[in-house]
Formats: C-alpha cells, sequence, structure tokens
C-alpha cells in the first residue's frame, strides 16, 4: 500500500479532527418581542397621535410603524396588564377587579383573585418553555405572593415594584408589601435598597438595558427575547426632575379647553379623526376662565409635571431602541407599544380613596414644590378630557376615552409600514400575534401538564402580513367590565354602561364619540346587544359590584 505524503495525512487529520467537534449553534432568527405600556397616558399625549409633548422617539417608531386608532384595553391598570400576558378576558385570568378595589360581594369568587391566575399560561412562560429569553423591567401588579411574582410566572429575569402605584423617587420603599409603600423585587428577591438616584423611568430602562446587554452573552445570546418594559409613568403622584419640568413652563396657561381644540386640530391634520364627526363634549367641573389666578397657576404647573414625565419616558425608549441598534437586533424586534388604558380622571382632593387624604395631608403640594418626591398631585378630570378627547370620560369607565387606548406596532419586517389600521384590537391580542409570528402553536386550554385558560384573543399576524384586512368579523362581540361599568362591541356597534345601570346604544362608525345614544331609535338592535353581553357575562364570569368602588 503506498504510503500517504506526510502534509496530505496531516490535512486528513486536520479535517477528521474538526468534523468531530461540536458544532455552534446557530443564532435563532424567530423575532423578538418588545412590549413597552406607559401608566394612565392618554390617547393624544405622544406627537404622533395629536400632542404637543416632545416625544420623538416614539413619535418615529409609530409614523414608521402601524398606529392603531381603535385598539382596546380594561378601564384600569392591572385587568389590562392581566389581559395582555394572558391572551384571555381579565375576568377569567385572576383580575375580575383590581385586588385593591374588591366589592364585598366579590370577595373569594372565582376571577375575582386579585392576581394573575395559575389557571392562565401567561406569555412570558410559552415564550420561555419555546427558546426565548424573557425579561421584564417596571411595574407588575399581577400579585403581591414569591408564587405570584414574575419570575414564576416566566420571566426568567426581572426587576419590578410589585403595587399599582409608587413615589417615582423611591422614597416609599417597603419590603413587606402588606403595608403602605412600594415593594420591589429583582429576580425574586425582595430588595432593601433602590439603586443610588433612583427615578422610575430612568431606573426601569437601565434594569432592561442591563438585561438585554447580560443576556445577550454566550448560549443565550443565541436565543430570540421578549423584553416587557411596563413605565410607572405618567400615573399620578405627578412627579418628575426639574430640569425636565423646566422645558414645559407656560405651555398649558391657556388651559384645558384650550389644550383639548388644540389637540383636536392636530389629530384631523394626522389623519386620525374625521373633523366632521363630533367629539364628546368634555365635563367640566369648572371652566378655565373661572378659576382665580392662583388655581390657574397651580393647574398649569401641574399639566406642566405630567408633560415633564412623559418626555422622560420617551427620552428612555430612545435608550432602549439605541441599545438594540447596537446590538444589531433592532430591524428583527417587534415592538409594541400601548398605553394600560384611558387618562386618569381622579381628583386626588375628593376621592375616596382608602388611605389618600391621610397621603396628602404628609405631602408638600405647595406650588414651588409641586413635582418633588414630597409632594402628592394628579392633574384632574378636565385635563384628562383633553387626553382622551375626542372621546367621552377616561379611566375606570368603559366608554372609550377610559378603554380606547394610544397603541403602535413597529415592526420593520411587516408589510403594513407607516400608515394607520383603524380595526378593531384588544389587548387580549397581543399573546396570539406574538406566538403566531414566533411560529409557537396555541395551548389550547393545556400548558406544562395543567388545564389553562384558552386564549380569546386573535393574531394580528395576517393583518401585518398584508393578508387580511381585518382581525375581528363584524359578528364578534367582544365585551367589558370593572366596577360595574360595562360595554360591548359587535362590529362598528357599542352599548356603554358608565355603572349606573343605564344602557347607551352607539353607531362608533358615525359617532366615535359615544355623543348620540341611539338607544331609543334602535330598541331591537339594542335589545340584541344586551343579549350578547348577557352571553359575555354567564361566559367569563362577571359579578356586577354591589356598591361603587371606585369613583374617579
Amino acid at each position: 500500500m503506498p504510503k500517504i505524503p506526510r502534509l496530505l495525512g496531516l490535512a486528513i487529520a486536520l479535517a477528521t479532527s474538526v468534523a468531530t467537534l461540536p458544532t455552534q449553534a446557530a443564532p435563532d432568527k424567530r423575532p423578538n418581542f418588545l412590549v413597552i405600556v406607559a401608566d394612565d397616558l392618554g390617547y393624544s399625549d405622544l406627537g404622533a397621535f395629536g400632542g404637543e409633548i416632545a416625544t420623538p422617539n416614539l413619535d418615529a417608531l409609530a409614523l414608521s410603524g402601524l398606529r392603531l386608532t381603535d385598539w382596546h384595553t380594561a378601564p384600569t391598570c392591572s385587568p389590562t396588564r392581566s389581559m395582555l400576558l394572558s391572551g384571555t378576558d381579565n375576568h377569567r385570568a385572576g383580575l375580575a377587579t383590581m385586588a385593591e378595589l374588591v366589592a364585598p360581594n366579590q370577595k373569594g369568587k372565582p376571577g375575582h383573585e386579585g392576581y394573575l391566575s395559575p389557571k392562565v399560561a401567561s406569555l412570558a412562560e410559552l415564550l420561555s418553555a419555546n427558546g426565548y429569553r424573557t425579561l421584564q423591567s417596571g411595574k407588575w401588579h399581577l400579585g403581591l405572593t414569591p408564587q405570584q411574582d414574575p419570575s414564576a410566572r416566566g420571566f426568567q429575569h426581572s426587576f419590578v415594584m410589585l403595587q399599582g402605584a409608587h413615589n417615582h423617587f423611591g422614597t416609599d420603599l417597603t419590603t413587606d408589601p402588606s403595608k403602605p409603600g412600594a415593594t420591589y423585587r429583582e429576580n425574586g428577591q425582595t430588595l432593601s435598597a433602590l439603586p443610588a438616584d433612583f427615578y422610575s423611568s430612568d431606573s426601569f430602562t437601565t434594569k432592561l438595558i442591563d438585561q438585554l446587554r447580560t443576556t445577550a452573552i454566550g448560549k443565550d445570546g443565541q436565543k430570540p427575547f421578549f423584553a416587557y418594559l411596563t413605565f410607572t409613568a405618567p400615573h399620578w403622584p405627578l412627579q418628575a426632575r426639574q430640569s425636565d419640568i423646566a422645558r414645559y413652563k407656560g405651555r398649558y396657561d391657556a388651559g384645558f379647553e384650550a389644550l383639548r381644540a388644540a389637540r383636536l386640530k392636530r389629530q384631523a391634520e394626522l389623519g386620525l379623526i374625521d373633523p366632521n364627526k363630533p367629539a364628546h363634549d368634555p365635563t367640566y367641573n369648572t371652566r378655565w376662565n373661572q378659576l382665580t389666578s392662583a388655581q390657574q397657576q397651580v393647574a398649569a404647573r401641574d399639566m406642566e409635571i405630567y408633560a415633564a414625565m412623559i418626555d422622560r419616558l420617551d427620552q428612555n425608549v430612545g435608550r432602549v431602541i439605541a441599545e438594540l441598534k447596537r446590538q444589531g437586533v433592532y430591524d428583527n424586534t417587534v415592538i409594541l407599544f400601548t398605553a394600560d388604558n384611558g387618562a386618569e380622571g381622579m381628583d386626588l382632593e375628593t376621592t375616596q380613596l382608602k388611605g389618600m387624604k391621610e397621603r396628602l395631608a404628609t405631602s408638600d403640594n405647595n406650588l414651588a414644590n409641586r413635582g418633588n418626591a414630597n409632594s402628592y398631585i394628579a392633574y384632574g378630570p378636565a385635563w384628562a378630557q383633553a387626553a382622551t378627547a375626542p372621546s367621552w370620560l377616561y379611566k375606570a369607565y368603559a366608554t372609550e376615552g377610559g378603554t380606547r387606548a394610544v397603541a403602535f406596532i413597529h415592526y420593520p419586517r411587516a408589510q403594513k409600514q407607516a400608515s394607520i389600521a383603524p380595526i378593531f384590537g384588544s389587548v387580549m391580542d397581543v399573546a396570539p400575534t406574538f406566538l403566531d409570528l414566533a411560529g409557537i402553536a396555541d395551548p389550547k386550554g393545556q400548558f406544562a401538564g395543567r388545564t389553562v385558560e384558552p386564549i380569546r384573543g386573535k393574531s394580528w399576524a395576517d393583518y401585518l402580513s398584508g393578508k387580511a384586512d381585518r382581525v375581528y368579523a363584524a359578528n364578534d362581540a367582544v365585551g367589558t367590565e370593572l366596577f360595574g361599568s360595562r360595554a360591548i362591541r359587535q362590529g362598528d356597534w357599542k352599548i356603554t354602561d358608565v355603572g349606573d345601570g343605564q344602557w347607551h346604544l352607539f353607531n362608533l362608525s358615525d359617532d366615535p364619540g359615544e355623543t348620540h345614544d341611539l338607544s331609543r331609535e334602535q330598541p331591537d338592535r339594542l335589545a340584541h346587544l344586551i343579549a350578547q353581553w348577557d352571553a359575555y357575562a354567564t361566559d367569563v364570569g362577571v359579578i356586577l359590584p354591589d356598591q361603587r368602588i371606585y369613583a374617579p
């Protein structure tokens, strides 16, 4: 047998050794997902939706993406969050009402547990089980115990504030979530101290960027990510850095009526509303010109602080986008931005919310101090109705003003871009859409050996790809209820009850502001929709409260 030349033998040996080495796993090309939630943000607060506040980063995403002009949430925060993460109705996800505001006749009843139910599979659980990195930073508000923590519901990395609201400068830290104050956990561990110079929007963003960076290293870096950035801005107490507040000095001296008119005009210019269709008339306790000069000063300052909080939120969104671009993953990331409900119209001076009088009594709310860590203020229903224009009312109501939220989707690989989506959508649609885009099968009621609630939302994947022109069929009925305020939507038709037991009927195609009640003119349609409501309420287990718990 002839001898193999020495160089040829070395080449064969080298090739054999290389062939036996373990192969490097190819990066997973499935899309990344980033969900950004703003807390109590109004529909018209962003520039891309008609506002005057400086939001260049969000505007750039919204204008190059798909603005959702008929996107709906629950009337308040934790019910919305339960729907987003579960893909089902809040009455089935454990948050039929807020944990803090359960009526006596609702206590201990199914669906009213006050935390994200183990009977649902969270989006984080589903994505984590299918090869995704799962990250959260910000507000949780879906349970206080370790078993209800994000780390127990599918988030591999988390930095969260457990409760519904907090001091934005972190001065109300408590390690006991049963006591007044705010409790923070990182990866399931309760924190006894916060980062230096804590400010909610800054610190939550920094933590999420840290999570994105640390998990991009090693084998986990081959996995796509689901990141959930849940700001607490601009939820009360209105608190902001003085440098941000200063940029808005004098901007709102013309008052809330002038602001509302300016935003409606800008919405029409942007093609977001038809100026020939009526906007709902606001309900003002006192008009701007009836306020004293001192009262106007205070009201204008409150709106300046609110604007500063949104400005800062936008700056932080810019930091996250810069990090995605730095890592080279921006073009393969689906970004959903949404508010969790309509603008907050609560007047802290008159609300009966438990503990509020005592909290206000210990705060320094003088004009010069408003917005600082030791102040405690909200901006009230008049400014809120500028933010929800052209809709009726605001947070806590099942009206359009309470449930139509500012939202957009940005995904460079989608066919539909730089446009407006005027079709109905629900926050329940997030989970099925992401699962569809990730190629993950609907669990169909079974996950990790347990029976779970079926997903009720609908996927937007075909709409985003241009294969469909709508997500919901004309006969699909979608209901909502909270604090006794309730509604059901079927196609362009809707019935609404603000909590007094009286149904109102609207054709939203002709009357998006819910200004003309057609219940007397079309009794047959009213009866049909009431029957649809009854079927929905029975299906999800609605228990109307025996007393009004939440009165903004």
